[in-house]
Parts: structure tokens; sequence; C-alpha cells
């Protein structure tokens, strides 16, 4: 049942997923999920962080449990459950989630651009030379993705030592009393704070490309320990910085925390920080891309370069017609209940139908 491994020199070493998890996880999501979660449970959210972390630490392990079981990614797990035909055919329904995932990454992006920087650009023109930009370094292959991701979660590291500049205007009182929500509030923050640490789930599309994959889990976790950390205190400093009435009114706090950032040489520090948030999506959107392609080149046997311009053909198709902050927002709501439904509830199911499937054909060898 295992499928052919995947040659040595395409692989990547296990350090390598640390930055693979990470540059998925932090995302265009980190600018404005703070006013998010505070509408549910107030300035007691960052509580919400942390318990969404754990849950996402449970959730790594079933992923490598899976694919150490079957010795492969998500197709090959399908497959071991249901069979080659059946498996296949629940594929398309990531392949469309990819797609969807990457339209909804560059039009948020574009709105970000549109509202605080250039609202006369054009949203088909920067997605057309930004897909062309993701073509060529998916096109390199999948450790040429890789390094993007390296880069792109190395290079702009140093912004966040640029939201310190808010502190010595924060009142951490603001967060005083703690526990000051009922779980119900408290689990209905973490549900919406899933949305933004999703993205780990990638892992069980590239297993069979990590060398020595047993080795790389401790760097999976220690990606999401990370990731956890940091969103935890970007929202405490969000919280002390803002009192509950100001944060309800800002769509992208972490934005409007950049605009008192003074330094010598720039006036306006929150152009350098969308600019450099640029290089921050770019490996969101060529991961997804990458899946994607690699999805309809196991399932229908062809080039992933057809693939991929297929993708990018699809995004570019239909991003012109997501034109409001009306669609924009509900592009991002159906986006993330696909993403919670896939990472929170199908991962499980796929793990506990793998592990039964395991059993079953343990005893008829026997």
């Amino acid at each position: 049942m295992k499928e052919q491994p995947i040659p040595e020199r395409l692989q990547i070493s296990p350090f390598l997923v640390f930055y693979l998890v990470m540059s998925m996880q932090i995302g265009i999501g980190v600018l404005g999920y703070q006013r998010i979660i505070a509408m549910d449970a107030g300035y007691d959210a960052w509580i919400s962080i942390l318990f969404t972390g754990a849950c996402v630490h449970v959730i790594v392990w079933m992923i490598y449990k899976i694919g150490e079981t079957v010795g492969g990614d998500i197709v090959t797990a399908h497959k071991y459950v249901v069979g080659n035909f059946i498996g296949k055919a629940i594929c398309f329904i990531f392949i469309g989630y990819f797609i969807i995932y990457c339209l909804t990454i560059v039009r948020t992006f574009i709105e970000v651009i549109q509202v605080w920087m250039f609202p006369e650009i054009s949203t088909f023109w920067f997605s057309f030379g930004f897909m062309i930009l993701c073509i060529y370094i998916v096109f390199g292959g999948f450790r040429t993705v890789v390094g993007t991701a390296f880069f792109g979660l190395v290079l702009p590291a140093y912004l966040l030592l640029t939201f310190g500049w808010a502190i010595k205007f924060s009142n951490f009182y603001n967060l005083l009393p703690i526990l000051d929500h009922s779980i119900k509030e408290l689990l209905t923050a973490s549900y919406h704070m899933s949305l933004s640490l999703a993205g780990f789930e990638i892992i069980i599309f590239f297993y069979p490309f990590i060398k020595e994959p047993k080795k790389s889990q401790k760097w999976a976790h220690l990606a999401v320990l990370t990731t956890t950390l940091i969103y935890t205190i970007l929202a405490i400093i969000t919280f002390a910085y803002f009192s509950e009435d100001q944060l309800s009114r800002q769509i992208w706090a972490s934005l409007t925390m950049w605009k008192i950032v003074e330094m010598p040489f720039v006036e306006r520090f929150e152009y350098i920080g969308i600019a450099n948030w640029n290089l921050i999506i770019l490996p969101n959107v060529c991961i997804s891309i990458w899946v994607a392609s690699r999805l309809i080149k196991r399932v229908f046997n062809i080039r992933q370069k057809v693939g991929v311009f297929f993708v990018a053909a699809a995004v570019l198709s239909v991003i012109s017609f997501v034109d409001t902050r009306i669609k924009i927002n509900m592009l991002n709501k159906y986006v993330g209940k696909m993403g919670f439904a896939f990472t929170f509830i199908y991962i499980p199911l796929l793990f506990a139908a793998v592990m039964i499937a395991k059993k079953l054909k343990k005893g008829k060898n026997k």
C-alpha cells in the first residue's frame, strides 16, 4: 500500500518543517485577528489563543500518526481507507479548498493595499503580477518553495519588535479581571482563533517530502508553540493598547499600532510593514498553489506544471469579481469554516479511520 518513495534529492531536512508550518500560520490574519476574538471573549481572549494552540498540537500528532501508518500523504491515506477511486474523488474537495484559500489570501492583502496605500490599484493586474512570481517559484520545485518560506519568515521577523512601541502607551490593567467570561464565550473565541492558527495541516500533504519524518515532528510542534506565543503576546499588547470600545472599531488593529512607530528615516511605518507583508504572504500563496497542483497531479496523473497553471488561472478568473468589503468578508468567513472543518473535524475522523483500517488489515494478515 505504500507509495513509491520521493527521491532524496527532492526531500527537505526535518528542521525546515518549522519554517513551512510557521509561514503558513502567520499570514494576513495577524493584521486583524484581535478584534474578532475579542468580540466573543473580551480581553480574556488571550486564554482562548493558548487553548487553541494546545488543540493544534493534538492535531499535529494525529497528522504524523496518519503519515507514519500509511507511509505517504493524504491521497495515500484515502486509498488506505476507502480504496483508489473513492480516495482520489475525495481529493477534489481539497483541490477546491486550496484554490479558494489562495484566492482569499491574495484578495485580502490587495484590500489592505487599497485601503491603506493605493486606493486605485488594479486588483487584477496586481494579482496577475503576483501569480507570475508564484508560478516561477513553484516551477523551481518543492525545495524552492521551502526556501521562500524560510526567507518569508526570517527577513520580516524584525517587524515583531516594532509592536514594542505600543507598550509605553499601554495599560495592562485592561486585561483585568481575568476569567471574566463564560466557558462558552472562551470556546467561541477559540473557534475564531483556530482560523488564524490554521495552515499547519499542510504537513499531511508534503509528508513524503521530509527526510526522516519522525525527526521533523518536534520541529512541527515547536513551530506551533512559537506561533501560539507570538499570537498571544501580540494580542495582550493590543488589548493593553486599545480599550474594548476602540478595538471594536479597528478592522486591522496591528496596522493601527504601527501608526505610532517613529523613526528618523520613515514617517509612515505602516507603509513599510504592508510592503514587508508582501513577503510574508508569498509563501502562503506558493505553498497553497504547490499543494493544489500536487493533488491535481496525483488525482489526474498529469504534470504538476499543468496543475500550477490551472490553479493560477482559476484564481485570476475569479478575483476581480470579489470587489467589495462584504464579498471579501464573506470569502474569509467561508474559507475559515472550511479550514476549521478540515483541520479540527476531518483530520480526527481520518485518523480514526486509518487506525481502524490498520487493525482490520492486521487481522486479515493473521
